[in-house]
């Protein structure tokens, strides 16, 4: 199982984020419950955005695609996402 950081950038708009908070975070708990999903949140700069820390098997673009319903990414929230690979050395996450 490969550990994957995923950074969502958002649009500035701040009453359409409050609006699909709701349903956001539900579906982030689903995949928290599920082992999907290990951690997330939002940036708490100007800058915005948030990371989240995803596991699972295959590709990159596989791993992103569980992310594809989520609802800030439905509404236009999520103006970008990347992921990278993301190898744990100390911490929580590591298996080692």
């Amino acid at each position: 199982m490969s550990i994957y950081a995923v950074t969502y950038l958002y649009a500035d708009d701040t009453a359409l984020k409050d609006r699909h908070r709701p349903e956001h975070r539900e579906f982030l708990g689903a995949l928290h419950a599920e082992g999907t999903l290990l951690a997330s949140g939002p940036y708490t700069d100007e800058d915005g955005g948030a990371l989240l820390i995803l596991q699972g098997e295959g590709t990159a673009a596989e791993v992103l695609s569980v992310l594809d319903p989520d609802p800030f990414r439905r509404e236009g929230v999520v103006l970008e996402r990347s992921i990278r690979p993301w190898n744990v050395v100390i911490g929580g996450f590591g298996t080692a």
